[in-house]
């Protein structure tokens, strides 16, 4: 498994669309002589052994416990590797339009893979989430609730409406007839959350799961379910990819009691 770090969000991790392609390992040679060569020397039949490599691109907030499913993914399945390109649902959804070469797709809202339809197969729900506020460790604003993020002493970060989590956002503030001026929008949730980690903000909107991935570093103040709403994570294959059985077979293992396991663990909720 192969990922590497999102270029803009500094805790995100992204890894630029790859041309997916098989990487062949020669056996390791054993013995002596040319008995276990071909009679021109060349390795027999069957000597090589093909990988398969594929790339999948998913919501930045899947980026911890996807790493771990991965690498789990890789152990159940020797001839499969995966490398995951992780940033906001929008992101992902333009490198897909623009026909970035992918197998696979996880986005954090069913509106975004719905705009998708063209280019994947059948989606699947793999997992859901809820929003908190994103507070320093310790809470030194004594952020309480959704409506003390309307204070404007208090430095509110939020993820662009175009963002998943910015929309979610968007929808819990307008429920509740609040208006917070963000001092500034970020292009994913970890981009947000990083803001209030490394103090730059006060507060923001982010996932469960995000906060829960740095607790020595922010808390998280929840949102009461009569205020909050469920994201959704659906799963697809691309039409795109060069290994769609392969892809299928991942995008189906996600529901798997195995990767269902490490998502809750995670804290995401049950599909």
């Amino acid at each position: 498994m192969a990922s590497s770090p999102l270029s803009r969000p500094p805790r995100g991790r992204a890894l630029p669309a790859v041309v997916t392609a098989a990487v062949l390992i020669p056996l390791a040679a054993c013995g002596g002589g040319d008995k276990d060569k071909g009679g021109d020397g060349s390795a027999p039949a069957g000597s090589e052994k093909k990988n398969t490599q594929l790339t999948v691109v998913a919501a930045a907030s899947l980026t911890d416990v996807f790493e771990q499913a991965g690498k789990a993914y890789e152990k159940e399945h020797p001839g499969v590797r995966i490398g995951f390109s992780f940033a906001g649902s929008q992101e992902l959804a333009a490198q897909v339009k623009q026909g970035a070469p992918a197998d696979a797709l996880v986005t954090a809202d069913t509106k975004t893979m719905d705009g998708l339809a063209a280019e994947t197969g059948e989606p699947t729900v793999i997992a859901k989430n809820r929003l908190v506020i994103a507070v320093e460790e310790g809470n030194p604003k004594k952020v309480g609730s959704l409506k003390d993020l309307t204070d404007e002493q208090l430095k509110v970060v939020l993820a662009a409406e175009e963002v998943p989590v910015g929309r979610y956002g968007q929808q819990i503030l307008d429920a509740q007839q609040l208006r917070v001026k963000p001092v500034s929008q970020e292009v994913s949730v970890r981009a947000v959350l990083s803001k209030v980690e490394l103090g730059e903000a006060d507060a923001g909107l982010v996932y469960k799961t995000d906060a829960e991935t740095v607790p020595d570093k922010v808390d998280a103040v929840d949102i009461p379910d009569a205020q909050n709403v469920v994201a959704s994570y659906p799963a697809a294959t691309l039409k795109g990819s060069e290994h769609a059985k392969e892809a299928d077979a991942f995008v189906r293992w996600l529901s798997s009691d195995e990767a269902q396991e490490l998502l809750r663990k995670a804290g995401f909720q049950q599909p």
